[in-house]
């Protein structure tokens, strides 16, 4: 009896931690969202006004892309039954270790760290991938 008890409260529980986990994704994707659309203003605006700063704009255009990230990875959560594949957050780490590089060329010993990071993550991301089309195929 006291197990049965026990199991309930422990369900209901992870049911109110999931709702709060929920919640907090959506407020926290609707602020993503604005701080986006408004990086998306000031990109365009540099552009308009004529601003020849290429690094700032470049700097920009990152920030742009992390909010992106960040608000897809959200999307993702809620598409995947409220998880997050593995495969998708070592593409977002292999995209986004790129855009630093390509943003913060100044340092070459720390760009080719960030390479082999990047090498690193893309055999990751072959294996999982390998390890997927062989389950496929096991179950057909």
């Amino acid at each position: 009896m006291f197990k049965l008890f026990l199991c309930k409260k422990r369900k209901y529980l992870i049911t109110t931690y999931q709702i709060i986990l929920n919640i907090s994704l959506i407020v926290l994707g609707f602020i993503l969202v604005y701080f986006l659309l408004r990086e998306l203003f000031y990109i365009m605006n540099d552009a308009l006004t004529g601003n020849n700063n290429v690094h700032k704009i470049l700097g920009k255009v990152l920030v742009f892309f992390l909010y992106f990230a960040f608000v897809s990875m959200i999307m993702t959560y809620f598409k995947e039954s409220c998880h997050f594949p593995l495969s998708y957050l070592l593409y977002i780490g292999i995209t986004a270790t790129i855009r630093f590089i390509i943003v913060n060329n100044n340092y070459q010993i720390g760009s080719l760290f960030l390479s082999l990071g990047i090498i690193a993550l893309t055999i990751s991301y072959l294996m999982l991938t390998k390890k997927r089309l062989e389950d496929n195929e096991r179950r057909i």
